[in-house]
């Protein structure tokens, strides 16, 4: 079930809604989310409940072993616990990469082991690290095990960011969990903010789709043209979706009383690499330095040793969104630049014009998308050769012009500034601050509720559209 569907939309929504806010007390609330929570899950599969259920229940007891055990077997529970999550994830998600390229190393001696892909629980890899956050935080004490089964299972399974994050950690939440409070106005911010979230993945992303899917999945050989035009495209598609889905799991928290953190920032206007991954899936960026990059050594220890860390870090992270080579050279391709953003050129970027560093924050993250989006390492080289000219520079195919239309080429052109500078500030200084905010109000209500009412004819007459972190 995917929160631009109808079946959500007019259905799952509102029956949530109506019984969540029917029920009284918190603890009952969270009764009725985890139960919706668990109903959303199981729209996937029933088997993925059992993975779900399997890493609830364990982290559950898990962390309050760690919390009761002394000192000198703390650390020592932390590593068995997060190394069971670790395997969970590592059986479902890698076995059968692992296994295929462990038999390009047995060749030479006639053995092979057998390559097995498991059917991958939706979720897994944001639910996994939902998790090891929760049990780190208790180790580190900055919150204490929870006793509470069905608040454990609440934060975990919590259906607004279970399948596509933000990554929300435990010590941020707890609190909310137990103890909240929700208001009509925080209801109606909270249901703007999904709207917002909704047309950008409906009007935006899924618009500029079929660009992508002509170019990647339809042509061969892309030429110039082709190649560009697939690649700017697929920016505005995975910003657009996925931030559209960190959007509408942020509101749909705020109407119920509860806080995510912010995932996006305009990543598209950073100025360094540095800056696009403090703007750029914020919450996995910032999960990764507190529990990998720092507990590493950080900056602390040299050049060298930062280098390394960064590029430990990049690596597991290209290959946390996947299991395939692609994904493991986008994440060295990032990790190369944050470690050339240390040296002089880092300096020198500093004082460079901003058009310049603009240009070349686009120019390396749009390469990276080239890695990220390719189903394989040869469709990928041959993007590059269309990227820079190598397969001509002709007309476009049949189909990526049956593709563009009007509509289409509008947003391909006025989403860039979006994706970049965000909107533009309101005037209307000049009013006294009443009539201000009465006017900008009026208008604000009118633009969300007709984006609601082109998502809602956009929905009714689509095809089915996962969103594009759901595979991760």
């Amino acid at each position: 079930m995917v929160f631009s569907s109808v079946t959500f939309l007019f259905y799952f929504l509102p029956a949530f809604l109506l019984c969540y806010f029917a029920t009284p007390g918190v603890r009952a609330k969270n009764m009725v989310l985890l139960a919706f929570s668990l109903v959303f899950y199981a729209w996937g599969g029933l088997p993925n409940v059992l993975v779900l259920a399997a890493s609830i229940v364990g982290n559950y007891f898990l962390a309050l072993a760690i919390d009761r055990r002394s000192e000198r077997w703390r650390l020592r529970v932390l590593g068995l616990a997060v190394a069971a999550n670790l395997c969970g994830l590592i059986a479902f998600k890698y076995s059968g990469f692992l296994a295929q390229n462990f038999n390009v190393l047995l060749a030479p001696t006639g053995l092979a082991l057998p390559v097995v892909h498991p059917a991958l629980p939706l979720g897994i890899s944001f639910f996994t690290f939902h998790a090891i956050s929760y049990l780190v935080d208790v180790y580190r004490r900055k919150a204490s095990a929870n006793g509470r089964f069905e608040e454990i299972a609440v934060y975990i399974t919590m259906f607004p960011q279970l399948v596509a994050g933000p990554i929300v950690r435990y010590s941020t939440i707890h609190r909310r969990i137990r103890q909240r409070r929700t208001t009509l106005g925080r209801v109606s911010a909270g249901l703007r903010i999904f709207v917002i979230g909704l047309s950008w993945k409906v009007l935006i992303a899924d618009e500029v789709a079929p660009v992508v899917s002509a170019v990647f999945d339809h042509t061969a050989t892309p030429n110039l043209g082709e190649a560009w035009l697939g690649v700017t495209a697929y920016a505005l598609q995975i910003y657009f979706d996925f931030g559209g889905y960190s959007n509408m799991a942020i509101g749909l928290a705020i109407a119920m009383g509860l806080k995510f953190p912010r995932n996006f920032n305009l990543p598209y206007g950073a100025r360094s690499i540095s800056d696009f991954w403090r703007r750029w899936h914020m919450s996995l960026s910032s999960w990764f330095r507190d529990y990998l990059y720092i507990p590493l050594g950080g900056n602390r220890h040299g050049h060298w040793h930062t280098a390394a860390n960064l590029w430990t870090v990049f690596l597991l992270c290209g290959l946390w969104h996947g299991a395939s080579w692609t994904f493991v050279i986008w994440g060295a391709h990032h990790g190369t630049f944050l470690v050339l953003e240390r040296t002089r050129f880092g300096a020198w970027m500093k004082t460079a014009p901003r058009v310049l560093s603009h240009l070349y924050v686009l120019l390396v993250v749009l390469t990276g998308w080239v890695w990220f989006r390719a189903d394989s390492l040869p469709q990928a080289l041959e993007l590059f050769q269309g990227l820079v000219g190598m397969n001509g520079a002709g007309y476009l195919s049949t189909q990526l012009e049956v593709e563009l239309k009007p509509v289409t080429l509008a947003i391909l052109v006025l989403a860039w500034p979006l994706a970049m500078f965000g909107l533009p500030r309101p005037g209307g200084r000049s009013m006294a601050p009443k009539v201000r905010l009465a006017v900008f109000g009026a208008v604000d209500s009118l633009v969300v509720w007709g984006l609601f009412v082109l998502c809602v004819l956009s929905v009714g007459a689509a095809t089915y559209s996962p969103f594009l972190y759901f595979r991760f």
